[in-house]
């Protein structure tokens, strides 16, 4: 029987060799994935839900498309110098169109080379710092410029994932709404650079003291090297660190080709050089400034300091610089006459050179330099010499004529609060020689201001020696005696009831008794004591007879003059309507006495001092612009003729008179003023003009006391007047008010008159035993005033003298 076969169909594959440990491995990979996608899912979910929470919550960034940062007002003079800046940033926004391709090259070589390339996060550095902070590391710096920008505006520094998150979403918003430059812009001005500063144009002043576009190589390096770390690598708190931070960025500029391998080597060399902050070439106008502040804070509040207001001034930068040195050179003078009061500190030094620095630095901490005083410590004094070192390492000797001022203080039975040795820290100023001079810083104050009289633009004012020392404004607040500077007031007065230049009037003594005043008696003097007799009131504000002006002002009347004053600015109940009023026994302030004064320089007008001429917004649009007013008949305050023959009077008083030195030392003759020293020396005054400038100088202390027997108006506030006016005239024509005559006087005998008290007319003479003055009742009807009442008795018994 034949045997039986299968029918054809597929054949069952042979049983697998595949071993165990390799099924498991691939299950395990399997699952492994499975778990991963898994996660990435539900990691992908979670996001989702995150963004679609948070992203709603992000802070509105359309305002950033106009970048308004907080600014501060800062203040300028008429050129543009800045004199002064107030807010708690310093900032100076700053198009990015203006600021130098070295300075935007250096910022993306440190911070973000691939800015113009990425969407705004850089993935790569993203990962490099997550793993740096899974590992503990320190950051390897992920942030990118558009990151920066968005935790600058709008987050806080603190490092957490949620802030993170935001800063990303707000990176990807910045970078839809914003184009790359205007990024960049916002970051250029934003950013915190130490010191106060705010974006990279106040930095380059804060640290430099230049404009933006003014940088180099090596000082865009270390500008770009601060926003890592402002504080640490400041070079103003640490220069080591700093330098190392600037070579690394010259660095990084070389390899992202901004600069060659040449450029690279010559800014690691360049010396860089800090602005210092007592800079004595720097222009100093912290009084104009303090009181530009006040006026805008009155009118706009507090968004004064944030809105960057541009606050343009009257002030002239080369008069204000002759005023600040002229006045502090006037006080420092004065000082040098002045009994040594001994150092202002005693420390003890260690012998360790080392600690010895460190003590040094301790010890002048709370003493820094002022100006041109600068602070010293001593290291060795004798008699002979004193050897002292300055906060920066340089070394002081002083010897010779310079130990002079404190020859007290060198002497061994000098008492131990005086003396000066080791570990004192004491105060010295370069001589015109180039040596040192031991001085002290001055307990006198002083102040100065200057203004045109023609309409009333402040050029120049510092009211005290030293701003940080002391901010009241003596040109504004100081309401002083103005002694004999005030005379020419009565003057002024007693022309209008028929005086004259001409007018005789006796120098002779005057006595008022007990019974008369109604307390002590009275009798006035002159400055010298002595008396000289019949002159003319010419003459006699010449020399500023104190015994021709009270009776001169007996003549006239008191509560007349008192009024008459009152079209000059002064205020009445400042002057009461008693006899030494024509000693200046009164209060006024300088900037009165300089608004006064521009009523003989201008014809008769009185103009209102003003400071601010423009102001300005952030962006440059005016919002004040001040046009200077116009003299016309409306501001007239005496008549034209009046001020002509003051003029005349005050000219006379600068070429023969108490200040005959001014017209000496300029070498001009339309210069006129007068002196003013009051009752004891505790004020000490000079008030003029040239046609062009009105300006006054003061000194005296905050609490009254005796400048010295010795000390005058002529002697310690002329010489600061003549520095002044010797640069502020420069190039200024000649003016000669008295050789333009207006209508309404006449010349008789080579003197002037009013034509209507021409001589026969005019007072001729007062107080004359020997021929009897013309009255003034008769010519005027105004009486004669009687002797000082009682009420008077307090107020005369000291006198004011020129």
């Amino acid at each position: 029987m034949p045997e039986k076969t299968s029918p054809p169909g597929p054949r069952k594959p042979p049983p697998s060799t595949r071993p165990t440990w390799l099924k498991w491995l691939m299950r395990i990979v399997f699952w492994s994935a499975g778990i991963v996608a898994a996660g990435v899912v539900s990691l992908m979910c979670v996001v989702a839900v995150a963004l679609a929470v948070a992203y709603p919550n992000l802070p509105d960034i359309s305002e950033l498309s106009d970048y308004r940062p907080k600014l501060p007002l800062r203040v300028f003079s008429a050129e543009g110098t800045l004199i002064g800046e107030f807010g708690e940033e310093r900032r100076n926004l700053t198009p990015i169109s203006t600021i130098p391709k070295i300075m935007k090259d250096a910022v993306l070589a440190a911070e973000d080379a691939r800015f113009y390339e990425h969407g705004g996060v850089d993935y790569k550095g993203v990962v490099r710092a997550g793993l740096a902070n899974v590992n503990k590391m320190k950051s390897q710096g992920a942030s990118t410029i558009t990151m920066q920008v968005a935790r600058n505006v709008y987050l806080s520094s603190e490092k957490t994932l949620t802030r993170k998150i935001y800063e990303i979403l707000l990176t990807f918003k910045l970078e839809h709404l914003l184009s790359k430059d205007q990024i960049f812009e916002i970051y250029l001005n934003q950013i915190y650079l130490g010191n106060r500063a705010y974006g990279f144009a106040a930095a380059s002043e804060a640290y430099f003291g230049k404009p933006l576009q003014e940088i180099t190589i090596a000082e865009a390096a270390m500008l770009a090297a601060l926003p890592k770390a402002p504080g640490a690598n400041n070079p103003v708190n640490n220069p080591t660190r700093a330098r190392a931070r600037q070579v690394y960025v010259i660095g990084r500029m070389q390899e992202a080709g901004f600069i060659t391998a040449e450029q690279a080597a010559d800014a690691k060399k360049e010396e860089f050089k800090l602005r210092d902050a007592s800079d004595t070439t720097r222009l100093h106008a912290e009084y104009v400034a303090e009181t530009v502040r006040q006026l805008m804070y009155a009118q706009y509040g507090d968004s004064t300091y944030t809105r960057g207001l541009k606050v343009y001034t009257t002030l002239v930068a080369a008069d204000q610089a002759a005023a600040y040195k002229a006045l502090r050179k006037g006080i420092m003078d004065y000082e040098r006459r002045q009994i040594y009061r001994g150092p202002e500190k005693f420390v003890d030094l260690p012998s360790d050179a080392k600690e010895l620095d460190e003590a040094i630095d301790d010890a002048l901490s709370d003493h820094p330099d002022n100006g041109d005083v600068i602070a010293a410590v001593v290291l060795k004094a004798t008699a002979k010499q004193i050897d002292a070192i300055r906060g920066n390492g340089e070394t002081v000797q002083i010897t010779g004529e310079g130990l002079k001022p404190a020859q007290s203080g060198l002497s061994d039975k000098a008492p131990p609060n005086i003396r000066i040795r080791r570990g004192a820290v004491i105060r010295a100023m370069k001589t015109p020689k180039n040596t040192w001079e031991i001085t002290q810083l001055p307990e006198v104050e002083g102040a100065f201001v200057a203004l045109d009289p023609r309409d009333g633009a402040i050029k120049a004012m510092v009211g005290g020696f030293d701003f940080g020392k002391n901010k009241f404004n003596h040109v504004t607040q100081a309401w002083r005696q103005p002694g004999s500077s005030f005379k020419p007031f009565i003057y002024s007065a007693a022309l209008e009831k028929g005086f004259s230049p001409a007018t005789v009037i006796n120098d002779a003594p005057l006595f008022f008794d007990a019974g008369t005043t109604g307390g002590q008696p009275w009798e006035p003097k002159n400055y010298d004591g002595g008396f000289e007799g019949p002159m003319s009131m010419r003459t006699a504000l010449m020399k500023s007879k104190n015994l021709v002006s009270i009776r001169i002002l007996q003549s006239i009347g008191t509560h007349y003059a008192q009024d008459w004053i009152t079209n000059f600015g002064f205020e009445r109940e400042k002057h009461p309507a008693y006899l030494p009023m024509a000693l200046g026994a009164g209060s006024v302030t300088p900037m009165q006495m300089a608004t006064a004064y521009s009523v003989f320089a201008n014809g008769g007008y009185r103009v209102n001092p003003y400071l601010v001429t423009k102001i300005t917004d952030h962006r440059d649009r005016v919002l004040v612009d001040k046009q200077p007013p116009l003299l016309n008949e409306t501001m007239r305050a005496i008549p034209q003729r009046n001020a002509f023959i003051m003029d005349t009077l005050l000219q006379s008083v600068a070429r023969g008179g108490t200040a005959a030195k001014a017209q000496a030392m300029l070498k001009r003759p339309d210069i006129y003023g007068k002196t003013g020293t009051t009752n004891d020396s505790l004020d000490a005054w000079f008030a003029g003009f040239q046609p062009t400038m009105a300006a006054i100088a003061w000194m005296g202390y905050d609490t009254p006391r005796k400048l010295g027997d010795r000390e005058t108006g002529g002697g310690l506030s002329l010489p600061i007047w003549i520095s002044y006016m010797d640069t502020a005239l420069k190039g200024v024509p000649v003016t000669d008010l008295s050789s333009s005559p207006p209508s309404g006087i006449v010349n008789v005998g080579g003197e002037w008159y009013f034509d209507d008290y021409a001589p026969g007319r005019s007072v001729a003479s007062l107080g004359l035993d020997t021929a009897p003055a013309v009255p003034v009742e008769a010519l005027t009807g105004v009486p004669v005033a009687p002797t000082p009442p009682p009420e008077e008795r307090n107020r005369i018994l000291d006198l004011f003298r020129n």
